[in-house]
């Protein structure tokens, strides 16, 4: 019988596929390390939530075979480690890029047509003092710059071109021609800045990537310019983007990643009325939710009982490890 830890709740309908199939599955809710290495030592497979998974906890897990994402990020699990003993990582590659894509859209729409002003001068009953609040915008005909065209950037830019707006893509690791067939133009990165009405990032965090949008980028962009950051925090540098909203520098901002998770209470972001902030959730519908719970569990399943079913490209690390991708 297989072993399966869940580090973190997920939802019913994946945890039925584990237990339909025979496996032992028991949820870990204590994310300490000392609590993880007494926990998972002799388990097969992990289903991985939030907890961070280390190279001290990792080599304690003498059965493990593949350790499955409750979503696409991976920085809180050590790869390396991970290549070296030939262990998989999965991700649910599938499953959330609707559902981040409708949040950056939410997060464009709540920022340009200034909902957040708007309903707090209502309640404060200045209905009749609406001349008052700050020019707002429209994405009609806008220019739409999307950093990462992985299956989150591609279904941004569908929902983009909904909007009748010119959608531009940045991503060095993607043919133009894909760009060009998804009805999009790619655009050079600081040029890109430098002409786009609203910006979406959709990369992950690595040493490339960090503070890649800092000081000198902000002040590239145009006044009217809206940011969006559903990826990971500190792909903006977050001191950098206060001192841009604080001084006008860009419009507005939509943020559910940070630097540090979660923010410390006294964050200058918190204070900013030129920003909408969410507690990363970006991917966390309940619609979401099961879809993730359900492809995690049978990254899990498929790859220890019948890798004919498995979808291989949710392997990050497939080539890594030898399996043919």
């Amino acid at each position: 019988m297989m072993k399966i830890a869940m580090i973190g709740s997920v939802h019913s309908d994946g945890l039925s596929i584990l237990e339909k199939n025979g496996c032992d599955v028991f949820e870990v809710t204590d994310f300490s390390s000392d609590s993880l290495i007494a926990k998972l030592q002799d388990v097969d497979g992990i289903a991985l939530r939030t907890a961070k998974l280390t190279k001290n906890v990792l080599e304690k897990c003498h059965k493990l075979k593949i350790v499955s994402r409750h979503g696409v990020g991976y920085d809180n699990v050590d790869l390396n480690y991970l290549n070296e003993k030939k262990i998989a990582l999965a991700i649910t590659g599938t499953a959330n890029a609707v559902t981040v894509a409708e949040h950056v859209m939410a997060m464009f729409l709540n920022v340009c047509k200034i909902i957040k002003q708007s309903d707090r001068l209502v309640r404060d009953g200045k209905f009749t003092e609406k001349s008052s609040l700050p020019d707002f915008f429209e994405l009609y005909e806008k220019n739409i710059l999307i950093l990462g065209f992985g299956r989150i950037g591609r279904a941004l830019a569908k929902r983009c071109l909904g909007f009748d707006a010119r959608v531009y893509v940045y991503d060095p690791f993607i043919d133009a021609s894909i760009i060009k067939e998804n009805n999009c133009i790619p655009a050079d990165f600081d040029e890109g800045l430098r002409t786009s009405d609203f910006i979406s990032v959709h990369m992950p965090l690595n040493e490339k990537t960090k503070n890649m949008i800092a000081k000198d980028q902000l002040m590239m962009m145009k006044k009217t310019c809206i940011l969006v950051n559903t990826a990971r925090g500190g792909i903006i540098n977050e001191q950098d983007l206060i001192w841009a909203l604080t001084n006008k520098e860009i419009y507005g901002a939509g943020i559910d990643v940070y630097e540090q998770e979660p923010p410390n209470i006294n964050n200058p972001l918190f204070k900013l009325n030129n920003i909408i902030l969410t507690p990363h959730i970006a991917g966390l519908t309940l619609e979401c939710r099961k879809r993730m719970a359900i492809e995690t569990c049978e990254n899990v399943l498929h790859y220890l009982n019948d890798r004919s079913k498995l979808n291989i490209k949710n392997i990050i690390n497939g080539k890594k490890i030898g399996l043919e991708i």
